[in-house]
């Protein structure tokens, strides 16, 4: 008796083996992510436009509001007021443009060497801040200064009566925002600031709706825990 043993040929595939299928796979899937990945020059200067442009606007505003705050709101309920000076009377303390902050102060505290910010007696009645030379009061309680600039070589040619219990004493300077403050009032600055704050508010609003969101890259599964079937030899026994 006499045993045969057939061996089976090896099973041809139309395949290739799991493992390089897997390795295939993730190669078309890095490089399809670098695509995606690489930054577009002109998005990325769109974007950086668009920031830059939100943190100028952002700035010019918050700026706006404080100095509106402090010239038109602050003087109506706060307990000082604010005056621009326009000649150089009272050089080197405070220039010409510098913005003077003057608080109420009782005449009967007033003394030599206050500056004053007052209506003159005379001409055109102008607001003028100058410093106090002399006091007098007399008897009815009534209280006059004389006063200088420090710049000027001589006093002020009048005598002002304060016929109020309070006079404005400089507190603080804040230099050169009269000069701001004159030069955007002047006729052609007014229009290329309103026109220009609206056309920018418009292109940050619109670059923020129009902006495309973040693309979300979904991972790559990786290949674990796939096993390689491989064909298998049988033998049969007659």
């Amino acid at each position: 008796m006499s045993t045969v043993i057939k061996l089976s040929p090896p099973a041809t595939t139309d395949h290739a083996p799991a493992g390089d299928v897997v390795h295939s796979a993730a190669r078309r899937s890095h490089g399809r992510r670098r695509a995606e990945l690489a930054p577009r020059p002109r998005g990325r200067l769109v974007s950086t436009a668009a920031a830059t442009g939100r943190a100028v606007f952002t700035v010019v505003l918050i700026t706006a509001a404080l100095v509106f705050l402090f010239l038109a709101v602050g003087p109506r309920f706060l307990n000082y007021q604010t005056s621009t000076m326009l000649t150089g009377s009272m050089s080197p303390g405070i220039s010409p443009g510098d913005v003077v902050v003057s608080v109420k102060t009782p005449v009967s505290e007033l003394k030599v060497g206050d500056v004053i910010t007052y209506s003159i007696p005379i001409d055109d009645h102008r607001i003028e801040t100058h410093r106090v030379a002399s006091i007098k009061r007399d008897d009815a309680g009534t209280t006059s200064v004389t006063t200088k600039g420090d710049a000027n070589p001589g006093a002020d040619p009048w005598v002002a009566v304060l016929s109020e219990d309070h006079v404005f004493t400089q507190a603080g300077v804040v230099p050169h925002l009269g000069d701001v403050i004159r030069a955007l009032r002047q006729p052609l600055v007014q229009p290329a600031l309103l026109y220009g704050a609206s056309a920018l508010a418009v292109v940050v609003v619109l670059t923020a709706i129009w902006r495309k969101p973040a693309v979300q890259h979904a991972s790559v599964p990786e290949a674990a825990g796939i096993n390689a079937r491989r064909p298998d030899r049988g033998c049969s026994a007659d």
